[in-house]
């Protein structure tokens, strides 16, 4: 588990292809490494991989072909910037949000706008994904902990201050740069709880109005 505080701002050094899947090797820059150990979990822009090899400024991950098709790391090259978070300990401060660095989708920024010393983003979900995102709620973008501030479809809006936009990559964010995203755990669970034993069956598609409604939770707890 993760909490969506970034730590340090490493980069892709070298990217080895294994056929459907790679190795990747990250330079962490200033994120310490002394309590890490070979199959330690680190999130590399919001995704959870498992330290291979480690040397002194950086660490080997191997990443599958099912996490380089689902996530932006396929689209990385070599220079290219990461936020690099370590797991979470039971002694951590928990300043963001639970983050399992298992990313649901990838997004895309629709806009980026200059609004004093902050910058405000739109950006846009895959349409599956936008009924877990609520305004004031968490959403995780790029391995970074962040509320959002408002939601229209399957858009939402965020504001960055000028401490994250220093410390982490959303600060080189233009429209049209995709981004990885981790919706809130709390969401994901409340959904398969609703749906109760439903939830089992072959058919099962999600969360839907009806099913809600047929569940009791129509007016009056009723239905329809």
């Amino acid at each position: 588990m993760f909490s969506g505080i970034i730590e340090a701002v490493g980069s892709v050094v070298l990217r080895e292809s294994n056929g459907a899947d790679a190795r990747i090797r990250i330079h962490t820059g200033r994120l310490e490494l002394a309590d890490v150990a070979i199959g330690d979990s680190i999130a590399v822009s919001g995704v959870c991989l498992t330290a291979t090899m480690l040397e002194k400024n950086g660490f080997w991950a191997d990443v599958s072909g099912e996490t380089l098709s689902r996530t932006v790391l396929g689209e990385l090259d070599v220079g290219s910037t990461v936020n690099l978070e370590k797991a979470l300990t039971l002694a951590s401060r928990l300043g963001g949000h639970l983050v399992t660095g298992h990313v649901d989708g990838v997004g895309h920024v629709v806009e980026r706008s200059e609004q004093g010393r902050s910058v405000r983003l739109r950006v846009r979900a895959p349409e599956e994904l936008a009924r877990y995102i609520a305004p004031k709620g968490s959403v995780c973008v790029d391995g970074v902990s962040l509320t959002v501030n408002g939601v229209a479809g399957s858009e939402f809006m965020l504001n960055i201050v000028p401490h994250t936009l220093e410390q982490t990559t959303i600060g080189g964010y233009r429209a049209g740069c995709r981004v990885n995203l981790e919706v809130d755990i709390i969401a994901r669970y409340l959904e398969r709880l609703l749906l109760g034993e439903r939830a089992a069956g072959a058919d099962y598609a999600g969360l839907t109005l009806d099913k809600l409604l047929a569940a009791g939770f129509g007016r009056n707890g009723s239905g329809r």
